[in-house]
């Protein structure tokens, strides 16, 4: 097995790619002072004024045109690390996060003011949260984060929210504890797939690869392995939502050490919404112990698909055949060091 001891400082340079992506992604709240108005006495970020950019063929990247970006933190400063940030299609200004222990979050205004709106639920701690396409006002939020570090802290399953996140309602899967990721079908708001990690203390049979389609009125588990080993990840593909990508993960945490990989882990595929799936090895997969794997499907070409994987043989991967053979296009170590905090692509 993989094992990390709590002894070993984090390395910096992952700690400050953490930092970035969290500035990057989770805006944060400019809180009202008492009296005043939104944004009062909040300071105004300066950029650089930039040339007028010059027209490049499309997919290029124009590194001139970040030279004006600058990047603050302006909170919030008391929920934690943000693992599940959700942006809303054709809304550009509103976005929600949930936070490890500051639940969960919605701004309309593109960041400069958050509200808080999980403040009545009896949990606080969100690993995954998901917009409906089809209908922006049903959200689910999948409780328990699952960066299993030493004081994680566990969910009791999955809320739903029909009206923008103002209500929400416990529609089960109460004791999967830890949910790494949720996808809502883009055609169907009652179409639901969600990896539950599982107890990380210890094992337990509600974890794997769940599916609803009556919007979590009852759930399938559609994907398993043991009782020791739950869902991490899981990704429609944007061209074709039949196509599903998923990961297992074996793991465990104790007190003093924490314990990534073993037989249980696994790269999946499905072909029918996530009702069945296929295991993917071989075909330039690394072989022996896997440990955490994140993943992703291209937007422009469904054919491109990205595995980070925790491995000996480890790092990210690329699939140009929709997932049936693969190529190591990365083997830094860097990008696989603490996993359980990094493995995103």
């Amino acid at each position: 097995m993989i094992k990390c001891t709590l002894r070993f400082p984090a390395a910096p340079e992952l700690i400050l790619a953490a930092f970035t992506f969290v500035c990057s992604h989770a805006f944060a709240v400019n809180p009202t002072p008492r009296g005043g108005g939104p944004g009062v006495g909040s300071p105004t970020p300066t950029l650089a004024a930039s040339p007028s950019p010059t027209a490049v063929p499309p997919g290029t990247v124009d590194e001139k045109l970040f030279k004006g970006m600058q990047w603050r933190q302006i909170g919030p400063f008391r929920g934690g690390r943000a693992l599940a940030i959700e942006g809303v299609p054709g809304e550009p200004d509103t976005y929600y996060f949930g936070a490890v222990a500051g639940g969960v979050w919605k701004t309309i205004d593109g960041g400069a003011n958050w509200i808080p709106l999980f403040d009545k639920q009896p949990i606080s701690s969100i690993g995954a949260v998901a917009v409906a396409p089809s209908d922006h006002n049903v959200i689910y939020a999948g409780t328990g984060e699952a960066a299993i570090r030493g004081d994680t802290t566990y969910g009791t399953g999955v809320f739903k929210s029909i009206d923008a996140g103002k209500t929400w309602e416990n529609i089960g899967l109460k004791d999967t504890r830890q949910i790494g990721a949720l996808i809502v079908d883009p055609r169907n708001e009652n179409v639901v797939l969600v990896a539950a990690l599982g107890h990380a203390f210890g094992p337990n049979q509600e974890r794997g690869i769940f599916r609803t389609s009556d919007g979590g009125k009852t759930w399938t588990k559609v994907l398993s392995k043991d009782e020791n080993t739950g869902g991490i990840d899981i990704v429609f593909d944007p061209h074709n939502p039949n196509i599903v990508f998923a990961s297992l993960w074996q793991a465990r945490r104790q007190p003093w050490f924490f314990s990534s990989g073993g037989p249980g882990s696994g790269l999946y595929r499905s072909e029918d919404n996530g009702v069945t799936w296929k295991h993917l090895e071989g075909n330039g997969l690394p072989g022996g112990i896997l440990g955490k794997i994140g993943i992703a499907v291209s937007g422009a070409d469904s054919n491109r698909v990205y595995a980070i994987i925790e491995a000996k043989e480890g790092g990210l991967y690329r699939s140009d055949d929709a997932g049936q053979h693969w190529t190591r296009v990365n083997d830094d170590g860097r990008f696989r060091q603490r996993a359980w905090y990094f493995s995103k692509v």
